[in-house]
């Protein structure tokens, strides 16, 4: 519940990483620097020395936000969730006039995101490979953000009418999911109108109306 109120903060503007006093700038400049380095390169390619130079504040600064790289680590998984699902939430309250559009924005969404030049994919699962055996915070960050995106795409499956939402959003995560790593491995956004088509057959064998 405090994650979804958060979510929602950062969609409407009244939270997230663009507002705080002058007193927060470093950390933010910190986090925004180790959410392009992580995501680009991975989480242990990146040295705090690093992040202390492209984030432009001093190590002492830095240690002092951030005790230390594992702490960084989850701070900026965090974030990464939440500015993530309020930017696809964000995406679909704008777009979607009826519940059928909901589901057509989270593809949609998906294929720009899929076409930035700097898309690499899922940071939670690039975390997770490098991470998730030898350090709880990031397999348990990883799964808080697979689950709250089932969560939401259930959601979606309830509006839609489903007799089973659990299960109709439960494919329909397999196929987010799906999509997102053809996308990283492929270099090419198409999957993400490949896996719409999809959802598309689902719902029309979940929902449409007996007889």
């Amino acid at each position: 519940m405090r994650q979804d109120k958060a979510v929602e903060a950062v969609a409407t503007g009244d939270g997230g990483a663009g507002g705080g006093s002058a007193a927060d700038e470093p950390r933010t400049r910190i986090l925004d620097a180790a959410e392009k380095l992580f995501y680009d390169r991975g989480i242990q390619a990146v040295g705090m020395d690093e992040l202390r130079t492209a984030a432009g504040v001093s190590l002492k600064r830095l240690y002092g936000c951030f005790p230390s790289k594992s702490d960084l680590v989850a701070a900026y998984l965090e974030r990464r969730d939440l500015r993530w699902r309020a930017a696809l939430a964000a995406h679909v309250g704008e777009r979607a006039a009826t519940p059928e559009d909901s589901l057509s924005a989270v593809f949609d969404w998906l294929h720009t995101w899929f076409a930035a030049p700097d898309f690499r994919g899922c940071a939670f699962i690039n975390s997770f490979g490098e991470l998730g055996a030898t350090s709880e915070a990031v397999a348990s960050a990883a799964r808080r953000h697979k689950e709250a995106l089932l969560d939401y795409l259930t959601g979606l499956a309830r509006d839609l009418g489903a007799p089973e939402p659990d299960v109709l959003g439960g494919q329909l995560a397999l196929l987010v999911d799906g999509a997102i790593t053809t996308a990283a491995l492929s270099g090419s956004p198409d999957a993400a109108r490949r896996a719409r088509q999809a959802a598309r057959v689902l719902v029309a064998a979940e929902v449409s109306p007996a007889g």
